[in-house]
């Protein structure tokens, strides 16, 4: 109840920011601290919360990576931050987050650039309201959701790891999970069918895949820890935000909840605020695993904690994914 009413408040937490900062704000005072020549691969980044997230991060300096489904729209995201910002480098390359090939061809390409890799936000996401598949066969929103990130930070993890020991900059992961995810109960969070569901209801598939969001974050953190990294994760929740995912609800009652509570919901800048404060905080150099939400470290549920749970999901995930690709699990 008291987060509640501070949310609706806009009150600041600890961190000296709450629901209503946006992302320009909880930056700006970052900005003095933030290193030169920082790389950020921001997944999702050609609408919403993602774009926004990439136009900050490119306003305080940072080179911008954005993977892209549709490089089009891509190029007109990097076209506008360049109107704003003319001095910044925006990197467009392809990918297709659901498709574990597309990934592991992503990440070919952007390794092959031999640029350092500071920042990796996993902000991509997708609601379907009708069963879909992958071309892998898996549940398309556990797989754009989930799976692809998990292989892209994966893959993409040993740069992140050298880029920090040659930089002595703390590399940072973040994982754009929701708070939905504390709607999933023990019993429905099996992992063969996440993959291929029996009964599929969208709201509880996209709830699991954000539950999985949490888990890959806790799990990552504590093997990072383990071999003394100097790369930290974390998870987010982003706040409601009338993004495109939401508006994949359509219909009257929706529609008429959206106009009702208006007033409740995040502008785009104040939905992207808490995985930019996460992202370049000196406050945040060090902590690793936790669940953020209004710029401030918050509660995740029991299930998003359980370190068993965590460990599970990320081997049967990674061995999945080996198999998939028919690459040796060692």
């Amino acid at each position: 109840m008291k987060e509640t009413l501070r949310y609706l408040a806009g009150i600041a937490g600890p961190s000296g920011y709450g629901s209503n900062s946006t992302a320009e704000q909880v930056t700006q005072d970052c900005s003095s601290s933030v290193p030169s020549q920082l790389t950020a691969i921001i997944t999702g980044a050609t609408s919403g919360i993602g774009a926004e997230t990439a136009r900050v991060l490119a306003k305080r300096g940072v080179r911008v990576v954005i993977p892209a489904r549709d490089l089009l729209k891509a190029a007109e995201v990097k076209e506008g931050i360049q109107r704003e910002s003319p001095e910044a480098e925006v990197i467009l390359l392809e990918i297709d987050l659901s498709s574990l090939a597309s990934v592991d061809r992503f990440c070919s390409e952007f390794l092959a650039l031999r640029l350092p890799l500071n920042i990796l936000i996993n902000n991509g996401g997708m609601f379907s309201q009708a069963l879909e598949y992958s071309e892998d066969k898996i549940e398309m929103t556990f797989a754009t959701n989930y799976l692809g990130h998990h292989f892209l930070t994966e893959k993409l993890l040993e740069k992140m790891v050298e880029t920090a020991a040659q930089t002595g900059i703390r590399g940072r992961i973040i994982n754009v999970s929701s708070a939905i995810h504390s709607w999933v109960k023990r019993d429905e969070f099996r992992f063969n069918q996440l993959l291929n569901p029996k009964n599929y209801n969208g709201t509880k598939a996209y709830a699991q895949s954000k539950l999985a969001n949490v888990l890959h974050a806790k799990e990552l953190a504590r093997q990072l820890k383990a071999r003394n990294a100097k790369v930290t994760i974390n998870a987010v929740h982003p706040g409601v935000v009338k993004t495109g995912i939401i508006r994949a609800h359509k219909g009257f009652i929706t529609d008429s909840v959206f106009f009702i509570a208006s007033k409740l919901l995040k502008s785009t800048s104040q939905g992207a605020s808490t995985a930019c404060y996460v992202a370049l905080s000196p406050e945040l150099e060090e902590v690793s695993g936790k669940y953020f939400a209004d710029c401030n470290e918050s509660d995740c549920s029991k299930l998003a904690n359980d370190e068993s749970e965590a460990h599970k999901l990320w081997k049967q995930t990674r061995l999945l994914i080996h198999r998939r690709l028919s690459q040796p699990t060692a």
